[in-house]
């Protein structure tokens, strides 16, 4: 079966080009051009979810808040394929990704990211009394790291018999921290929001067993749109969703989100960074 490589068709992304071995530090600025069509896209959208958040607030149960930033964070996610950002495909059924080679613009929207998730915890007290951080000690970050490569190595072992041009092509080793952080950020936020927020209200009205399987399910029906409409992933990549959902849903079980967000982000990173 041939590669699939995803951009979406919408907007053309010559001017983008994917995490390559070239020089991508060269970059010291984020691409401004990019940036505004990005807000441009999602912006209208944020707008009628944090009006939609606001007139909500009154209401006693939090779920439909928590839908909401749901919501609003699978329409920022989905929105960064069209742009280019990154590209998601498929090379015989398994899953690939590839992030875009602008340290810069990795750094700014990891750190914008990290921002806001710290604002709506901020603002909410009862949204942040749902999040179960854990304890940030070594048997955490363990299994954090353990989760990432348990949700990683099907996808890896897959990946072998593919040549790497197949599905991504190489990635520069001077622009893998900077990879780290952002997956890293970025999957912080969604674990906050399905492990942290979904997950927690859940677990208020069912064991915490099922708060999981349920708050995995919803993880990776939130990539539907993703698999089906934005990109031609397909099914490997709900497959793989509902594989990671898992793990970290039962990581937030055990030693809470941030294990959970660990084992996301770093299981990104390994799809993402092309090391092997």
């Amino acid at each position: 079966m041939p590669a699939v490589q995803l951009v979406s068709p919408i907007s053309p992304v010559s001017s983008v080009s994917p995490v390559s071995s070239g020089d991508p530090l060269a970059s010291v600025a984020p691409d401004l051009p990019l940036l505004l069509d990005y807000a441009a896209r999602v912006l209208p959208g944020l707008v009628l979810v944090a009006g939609c958040f606001l007139l909500a607030g009154p209401l006693r149960d939090p779920l439909a808040r928590i839908a909401l930033l749901i919501g609003g964070f699978v329409l920022v996610r989905d929105a960064m394929t069209p742009v280019g950002l990154w590209r998601v495909g498929t090379t015989e059924s398994v899953p690939w990704l590839r992030m875009l080679a602008d340290p810069a613009l990795l750094l700014a929207l990891g750190g914008g990211t990290l921002a806001a998730t710290w604002a709506v915890l901020r603002a909410d007290r009862r949204l942040s009394a749902l999040v179960v951080w854990g304890r940030a000690d070594l048997p955490t970050v363990a299994c954090g790291l353990g989760g990432g490569l348990l949700a990683a190595a099907p996808v890896l072992a897959l990946s072998a018999t593919v040549p790497q041009g197949e599905r991504g092509g190489a990635v520069a080793a001077s622009i893998l921290p900077v990879l780290a952080f952002f997956t890293l950020t970025g999957n912080l936020a969604e674990e906050v929001l399905f492990r942290g927020l979904l997950q927690g209200r859940l677990a208020t009205e069912m064991s915490g067993a099922q708060a999981a399987v349920c708050s995995a399910l919803a993880f990776a029906a939130c990539h539907a749109f993703l698999a089906s409409t934005v990109t031609d992933a397909g099914w490997p990549l709900l497959v793989f969703t509902l594989y990671e959902g898992l793990i970290c849903a039962f990581l937030r079980l055990r030693r809470g989100v941030l294990a959970a967000a660990l084992a996301h982000g770093s299981a990104i990173f390994l799809l993402a960074a092309a090391l092997f």
